[in-house]
């Protein structure tokens, strides 16, 4: 990273597939994905919104079945099924880090912009962010300081799956994905909505949080490596960079995603 209501829509097709409840490496049928690890799992039960099929623990007293408990709310949709940990190791892969538990789930359903600026707080664009990894240290940072939503380009974002939302840890339950065909469409739609929007880039002037009081900032970020495309940075109001004084150029997008997010809701932090 360089210095009227609609109805929701329904769940998004997954590229991915698989026959049966899931094959190894965590792919799973269309429509449908693997999440694990304690807090994305977690996380999930405790999202109405969320529908899946099977839970597969390594222990009856799962710390998230512990959690799920202490919770109350919806209960359980399905009974945990008791699993040996080389059972998820060769579901889900040698790599995965699922810390005895998964989760086969349904694709969230996606909102619509209108519907997601309904939630207060800033908004974040990414123009053809796809490093899975990456857009769910986005999604976990954006939970952190309150954006609204994320909005990406449908063909040129990654598939709801079990790496994005462990990275996300949690967050993909709480933050609205809202995925639009036409990113500049959608830019126009933010600025007609009200919100202002600033690309995150080099060449412009330095971010400074304070100079939008009064307004509701989207930030646009680009790709990985190759920041902004062209026709997306000419859509947005204005171009701001980080200050960074240091001899580094640029930030993992995630990271900038993070500051810039820091940047525009600081003034509004309590004083000490």
């Amino acid at each position: 990273m360089q210095n009227p209501r609609k109805a929701a829509r329904p769940a998004r097709r997954s590229r991915s597939s698989a026959h049966g409840g899931g094959g190894r490496d965590g792919t799973a049928p269309a429509g449908k994905c693997w999440l694990f690890g304690t807090h994305a799992v977690a996380a999930a039960l405790a999202n109405p919104r969320r529908v899946y099929e099977r839970l597969l623990v390594t222990e009856a007293e799962h710390p998230v079945l512990e959690e799920a408990a202490r919770a109350g709310g919806r209960g359980l949709q399905v009974n945990p099924e008791l699993v040996q940990r080389a059972r998820l190791d060769d579901l889900l892969g040698p790599e995965a880090v699922h810390q005895g538990v998964a989760m086969l789930a349904q694709i969230l359903p996606s909102l619509s912009l209108e519907e997601a600026l309904e939630r207060p707080g800033p908004v974040l664009v990414l123009d053809q962010v796809t490093d899975p990894r990456n857009v769910g240290a986005i999604l976990r940072s954006a939970a952190a300081f309150g954006a609204a939503c994320i909005v990406v380009q449908d063909r040129n974002a990654p598939e709801e799956t079990a790496v994005l939302a462990k990275a996300a840890s949690g967050a993909l339950e709480t933050v609205p994905f809202v995925r639009e065909v036409n990113l500049s469409r959608a830019i126009e739609m933010l600025q007609k909505a009200g919100c202002w929007t600033v690309g995150l880039d080099a060449g412009g002037t330095i971010l400074n949080g304070a100079g939008f009081d009064g307004r509701r900032v989207a930030l646009v970020l680009g790709a990985e490596g190759r920041g902004l495309r062209r026709l997306t940075r000419e859509s947005c109001d204005e171009v701001a960079g980080l200050y960074m004084p240091g001899e580094m150029e640029s930030l993992n997008v995630s990271v900038a995603a993070a500051l810039g997010l820091y940047e525009l809701v600081r003034r509004g932090m309590p004083a000490a």
